[in-house]
C-alpha cells in the first residue's frame, strides 16, 4: 500500500494520533466485513476503498485541487450536490462515525451532545481526518440545534456556509428553500470562480439523478421476499462511501453491483439461510465507520433488508424533475425534491411514519428496529409516535438508543436476540 504519510503531513495532520486510528480500522473492518460468507464480488470495490479510506479518495481530491477545483464538505442530505457539481466543484461527506474522534470534540462541546456531532468536530479540530483538512469550504445546515452550535465553533477554523432549512413543508416553505438554494448557488460561484448556468445545472441534475437510480437498483433487489442477495452490512458500506465518492463512479459501481444482485435473484443465491428474519432499520444516520448495529443484528439471527435513514433510502429516494430550463425553475425543482426527505427535524412529520410503514411492507420485513444515537432529541421524541403507528399496523418494533462505544454491545446483542426470537413465535 502507498505510504500516505507525506500527504497527511502536508495537510497538517496529527500523524502520531492518526496512526492510532489507522492501526485499528483494518481489524475492525475485517471482523465486521471479511467474516461474512458468500459476499457479492462487486463488493471488492468498496473493500478497496475502505482499505485505504484516508488515502485513495483524499489523494484524488488533492490532485483535483491542484487543477483549480474546490472541495465542499457537507454533513447532510439536504445540501444539494447538484449545485456544487454544476460549478465544477467536488462534494465530500464529513460526518464522523467513530468514537475515536469524540474525546477531541468533547473539549469544545458538552458531553450530552450526540456522538456524530462531537466526532465531526473532533475530526476537524484534532487534525486526524484528511477529508476535514482538504475541504475548501464546509456547508452546514440548520437541521438540529446541536449541529448549528457546532458549526459556530468549526467556522472559526474553516470557511463555512450555512443553509437555512425550513422545518415545515408548506408551499411557502418549499419556495423559501428554493431561495436558500439560490443563495447557496451564489456562494458556490464565489468559491469556485465558475458561473452557474441552467445548462450546467441540468447536466449536474442528471449526474446526481443517475447516482440515485443506481443506488435504488441495489435496494430494489433487497425487496425480494425469498432471497437476500446482499447483507445489510455490505449495503451500508456502499451507502457510506457514496457520500464522498465521485458521483459518476459511484453510479457505475452501484450499477455493476445491481447487475450481480439481480442475477443472484434469478439464481436464488442468498447470503442468509432461508427463513432468516427480515429487519428494517430506521432512525439516526450511521456515518462511516459506524458498523456496530448492523454487525450485531446480522450476527444475531436476522438480516437487515432496508435502512430508512440518511445512510439509506433518504439519500436516493425521489429524483429531481429535470424538465425546467431556467435556474429559477431548477432551484424550485431541487427544493421540491429535497423537501420530500422526511427527517425528524420537521414538524409535523407524519410523512416519515407513513414512509417507514410503507417500506416495511415493500421490503417484506418481519420487524423494525428504530435506533437513536444518544442525545439526538428529534428522533428520540418521535420514537413513541413511530412505535404506536407500527404496532397499529401489526409490525413489531424494537427501540434502541446507543452511541459509538462498544460498552453496550452485549446488552444490545441480548435485546436484539430476544427481539429476533420473538419474531419467530
Amino acid at each position: 500500500m502507498v505510504d500516505r504519510h507525506p500527504m497527511w503531513k502536508d495537510l497538517g495532520m496529527d500523524l502520531e494520533t492518526h496512526d492510532q486510528l489507522c492501526a485499528v480500522l483494518p481489524t475492525a473492518f475485517g471482523d465486521v466485513y471479511l467474516s461474512q460468507e458468500n459476499r457479492p464480488e462487486g463488493m471488492a470495490f468498496w473493500d478497496m476503498v475502505v482499505a485505504d479510506v484516508h488515502g485513495i479518495r483524499p489523494a484524488e481530491l488533492i490532485e483535483e485541487q491542484k487543477k483549480g477545483r474546490k472541495v465542499f464538505g457537507t454533513f447532510c442530505t439536504y445540501v444539494p450536490d447538484e449545485v456544487v457539481v454544476a460549478c465544477d466543484g467536488i462534494v465530500t461527506g464529513l460526518c464522523g462515525g467513530s468514537q475515536f474522534w469524540v474525546p477531541e470534540g468533547e473539549k469544545h462541546l458538552p458531553a450530552d451532545v450526540c456522538p456524530l456531532i462531537k466526532a465531526s468536530l473532533g475530526a476537524r479540530l484534532g487534525k486526524t481526518c484528511p477529508f476535514f483538512r482538504i475541504v475548501d469550504q464546509i456547508v452546514g445546515e440548520t437541521t438540529c440545534d446541536g449541529k448549528k452550535k457546532m458549526y459556530e465553533i468549526m467556522a472559526k477554523d474553516v470557511p463555512m456556509h450555512i443553509m437555512e432549512l425550513p422545518h415545515m413543508k408548506r408551499d411557502v416553505d418549499v419556495a423559501r428553500f428554493a431561495q436558500e438554494i439560490a443563495l447557496f448557488a451564489k456562494n458556490v460561484e464565489e468559491v469556485t470562480g465558475n458561473e452557474l448556468t441552467a445548462e450546467k445545472l441540468a447536466e449536474a441534475i442528471d449526474i446526481i439523478n443517475n447516482r440515485r437510480k443506481a443506488l435504488a437498483r441495489v435496494y430494489e433487489t433487497r425487496k425480494d421476499p425469498d432471497t437476500i442477495p446482499i447483507s445489510g452490512t455490505d449495503a451500508l458500506l456502499m451507502m457510506q462511501i457514496a457520500f464522498f465518492d465521485d458521483p459518476v463512479r459511484c453510479a457505475e459501481m452501484a450499477n455493476k453491483l445491481a447487475d450481480e444482485l439481480e442475477q443472484r435473484l434469478v439464481d436464488k443465491v442468498s447470503v442468509f439461510p432461508a427463513g432468516t428474519k427480515r429487519i428494517l432499520l430506521t432512525g439516526t444516520p450511521l456515518a462511516i465507520p459506524n458498523w456496530k448495529l448492523h454487525h450485531i443484528i446480522e450476527t444475531s439471527g436476522a438480516a437487515i433488508v432496508c435502512e430508512e435513514n440518511c445512510t439509506g433510502t433518504k439519500f436516493f429516494t425521489n429524483l429531481v424533475d429535470d424538465s425546467a430550463t431556467t435556474l429559477e425553475g431548477q432551484f424550485q425543482a431541487l427544493a421540491e425534491r429535497y423537501m420530500k426527505i422526511n427527517c425528524a427535524c420537521f414538524t409535523p412529520n407524519e410523512a416519515r411514519i407513513q414512509e417507514v410503514i410503507q417500506l416495511a411492507k415493500d421490503y417484506h420485513v418481519d420487524g423494525v428496529i428504530n435506533q437513536n444515537l444518544k442525545f439526538c432529541t428529534t428522533f428520540k421524541v418521535e420514537a413513541p409516535a413511530l412505535e404506536d403507528a407500527l404496532e397499529e399496523a401489526g409490525i413489531p418494533v424494537l427501540n434502541i438508543e446507543t452511541d459509538y462505544t462498544d460498552n453496550d454491545a452485549e446488552q444490545l446483542r441480548t435485546r436484539i436476540g430476544a427481539f429476533v426470537e420473538m419474531l419467530g413465535e
